[in-house]
């Protein structure tokens, strides 16, 4: 089967929201819209649909509460991570810090293409946040140096973190 060839899929554009089991919905919601900057849709007694700000969706992330489920396990089948994008370098310097605020940053990556964080939500679920470096190469995965990226592009830390 060809990949990319053009008419061999189904046409799919692009992913519109992901949906996540939580042991604490409440918990959940609260990480989410303090941390990431989603907010409320629409709000059950144990679901919550989010959507990002301005995405004109009706939701982007959905909230299903399971009490007492296990958290998640590297040793078998599963998702790996979901990644959102920032529009500005200096967004990512605000979700680092703000990552690091609330003990969720686990990784930090310089992918060429792209620059990355990777943290955890209250259950363990691994999500990345991300800048698309325009122009980009890729350049396999290497350590993020997110100061001197800002020190390339002529932005100062003090205009990062406004």
């Amino acid at each position: 089967m060809s990949v990319g060839a053009a008419g061999t899929g189904i046409g799919l554009r692009r992913l519109q929201h992901l949906v996540l089991w939580v042991s604490n919905v409440e918990r959940s919601v609260r990480f989410y819209c303090d941390v990431l900057g989603f907010e409320v849709g629409k709000r059950y007694p144990h679901a919550a649909f989010l959507r990002i700000p301005g995405s004109g969706d009706d939701h982007n992330l959905g909230l299903f509460e399971q009490p007492g489920i296990a958290a998640p396990s590297e040793r078998v089948a599963r998702m790996y991570h979901a990644a959102w994008e920032v529009g500005e370098l200096t967004d990512l310097v605000r979700a680092q810090r703000r990552l690091i605020e609330v003990g969720s940053l686990v990784g930090q990556s310089d992918h060429g293409v792209s620059l990355s964080l990777y943290a955890k939500d209250p259950d363990g679920l691994e999500f990345e946040v991300f800048w698309t470096v325009p122009g980009g190469t890729p350049v396999g995965t290497r350590a993020l140096d997110l100061s001197g990226e800002l020190a390339r592009r002529g932005i100062r830390i003090e205009e990062a973190t406004r």
